[in-house]
């Protein structure tokens, strides 16, 4: 018998072809931004998101999309989608994130309790063009700091340290070994003690305080602020629409069939589980559950939060059950591997990410109205943070985009090709310059189209929820 085996490229030669793509795709070309003359209609991408979401959520989502152009714009990956589909791209791919704006780079915990530095939001993950999820990532930092009332050049400073801290950190990861390039991690106290010295009092002491928020943002925490006790049973408390309890949602015998279906889903959810975390998962009970409105991007989608308890009512563990829909990457990058959307989340998630929640998983379902769903399932919350954009001054903000910068070229070293990557990128400052006239300019789209947005509503074309 034969035995043949496929032959990989050289680091040289992996090298020489991301130098090649400079030919193709000069990285000045990266600066440019222009809307396609036939440029589909943002209102109507977001409206045909909304046809698949619970239409009593819809005015809540355009509300929240509404209250400034960085709101929009985290609600508006879809339309942004469309356009990096037409801007120049090398042909190097990788597992993107999808939306990689600065919000969903947060602080979180590993399962060995360490608190961790990554990439948090993957619900629109795809294997694709590495430029799409750094060129969101720069385009949320201009309209972040123009919503700051940061001056231009404030800006540029900002967008090109996130851009040459991506370039550096993936030029670092090509250099070295493929496991060591894996375990690569940025751990919570690790980058507080390394960027405390650049910072001023204040924001080093928000830092500080943000480090220890969130190691108290455990499954306690929020057992305390979503539950209370009824007839003595621990339940969901109710704040509608935004949380609202399976009871109230579907009162009386209506609960039985959800509720069964819901039951069922997590103990299927768990043959997707490694063995000794469904062992764990076994140990718990479902006493509750509810739905919940989350997110600016993610409002109408069907997610549930359940409730589990396992020695007594002291011993909580929240889980987040989230609708995952089709990936607005994908008709532009193509559908990928997996049938199941939950699974397309999952898969992404454990690529991208250094250290990921224990529990997370997928299923499908079948809804009320007999429709098949995909979910994918994680905990509600475990030591997470989430960075408060609006009191950043420009100084912390471009140390918040370097860690960005290096924290997603990390997660793109891991799937893509990171040595003709980081040989396209280079040792100039090419890319940075280009990235940061892209993203003024791609914050001036957004700003019109966050504008179109707000005349929809005003025409009546679109639902608005009242404050």
């Amino acid at each position: 018998m034969t035995e043949t085996t496929s032959r990989h490229p050289t680091a040289r030669e992996r090298a020489s072809a991301g130098r090649s793509a400079r030919s193709r795709v000069p990285r000045s070309g990266h600066a440019v931004y222009v809307p396609a003359a036939d440029r589909p209609d943002p209102v109507r991408i977001l409206e045909e998101q909304s046809a698949t979401r619970l239409p009593e959520l819809i005015p809540i989502r355009y509300a929240r999309m509404l209250e400034s152009p960085f709101r929009f714009f985290r609600g508006a990956a879809a339309i942004m989608a469309s356009d990096l589909a037409g801007t120049p791209a090398t042909g190097l791919r990788a597992q993107l994130c999808g939306d990689a704006h600065l919000l969903n780079f947060r602080l979180l915990a590993s399962p060995e309790r360490r608190l961790m530095f990554d990439v948090n939001d993957f619900d629109e993950t795809l294997r694709g063009p590495w430029e799409w999820d750094v060129k969101r990532l720069a385009a949320s930092l201009v309209i972040a700091g123009r919503g700051n009332g940061f001056g231009k050049d404030e800006r540029a400073r900002v967008v090109r340290a996130t851009a040459a801290s991506y370039r550096q950190s993936m030029e670092r990861f090509a250099g070295m070994r493929t496991l060591d390039v894996w375990y690569a991690r940025i751990e919570a106290d690790e980058l507080y003690a390394a960027v405390s010295g650049k910072l001023d009092t204040r924001s080093r002491r928000r830092m500080a305080q943000a480090l220890s928020k969130a190691r108290g943002r455990d499954h306690l925490q929020a057992l305390d602020k979503l539950a209370h006790v009824v007839d003595g049973e621990l339940r969901i408390a109710a704040d509608p629409p935004l949380v609202t309890p399976l009871d109230q949602l579907l009162p009386g015998v209506e609960r039985k069939q959800p509720e069964a279906q819901l039951i069922d889903l997590i103990e299927r959810y768990a043959r997707t589980l490694t063995a000794e975390r469904r062992a764990l998962l076994g140990q718990y009970r479902v006493v509750d559950m509810a739905r919940k409105v989350v997110g600016v991007g993610s409002v109408g989608t069907r997610c549930w939060i359940i409730l589990l308890l396992g020695r007594d009512d002291h011993d909580p563990l929240l889980l987040q059950a989230k609708e995952a829909q089709t990936s607005v990457l994908a008709p532009y990058a193509g559908a990928g591997a997996h049938t199941n959307q939950g699974e397309r989340v999952v898969v992404g998630q454990r690529l991208m990410q250094a250290a990921g929640d224990m529990f997370l998983g997928w299923e499908r379902v079948e809804g009320l109205d007999g429709r098949q769903r995909d979910f994918y399932i994680r905990q509600l919350r475990d030591w997470k943070a989430i960075p408060q954009a609006d009191l950043m001054s420009p100084r912390v903000m471009g140390l918040f985009g370097r860690a960005c910068g290096a924290t997603l070229a990390r997660a793109h070293a891991r799937s893509g090709d990171r040595i003709a990557i980081a040989a396209y990128l280079g040792g100039s400052d090419r890319f940075d310059q280009a990235l940061a006239r892209f993203a003024e300019a791609y914050a001036d789209q957004n700003e019109r189209d966050h504008e179109a947005l707000a005349a929809a509503a005003r025409d009546g074309r679109v639902p608005v929820a009242s404050a």
